[in-house]
C-alpha cells in the first residue's frame, strides 16, 4: 500500500492499550539522510475554541506505531512514551 504524506493528515491516532484517541496527524519528523519517518506529531486539543491556544502536542516515535490503516493509525505506547511538547507561541508583532 502506498500513501502520501498529505494522506496522513486524515488519519486518527488511537492507542491500542487503552483506546485513547489523540487526534489527527498534523506533522511528521523525517530523517533526510535515510529517507525514513522518525515520528508523527499530533497537535494538542484547542483551549476554549482555539482562542487560548492549544495544549501540548504529542510526538509518537516510529517504534510506537503498530499499524497504519485507511482511516486510523494504531500506536502502542504508555502515556509516558508519547512525548508531549509545548506548542510554540506565535508572535503577532
Amino acid at each position: 500500500m502506498r500513501s502520501r504524506m498529505t494522506d496522513l493528515r486524515y488519519k486518527e491516532v488511537i492507542n491500542i492499550i487503552d483506546g485513547s484517541r489523540y487526534g489527527y496527524v498534523g506533522d511528521a519528523e523525517l530523517d533526510l539522510v535515510s529517507g525514513r519517518i522518525c515520528s508523527l506529531i499530533v497537535p494538542g486539543q484547542a483551549r476554549l475554541f482555539g482562542l487560548l491556544g492549544r495544549f501540548e502536542e504529542y510526538v509518537f516515535s516510529w517504534e510506537c506505531i503498530k499499524r497504519i490503516g485507511e482511516d486510523t493509525i494504531l500506536v502502542e505506547c504508555q502515556d509516558h512514551q508519547a512525548t508531549r511538547l509545548p506548542r510554540e507561541k506565535r508572535k503577532w508583532f
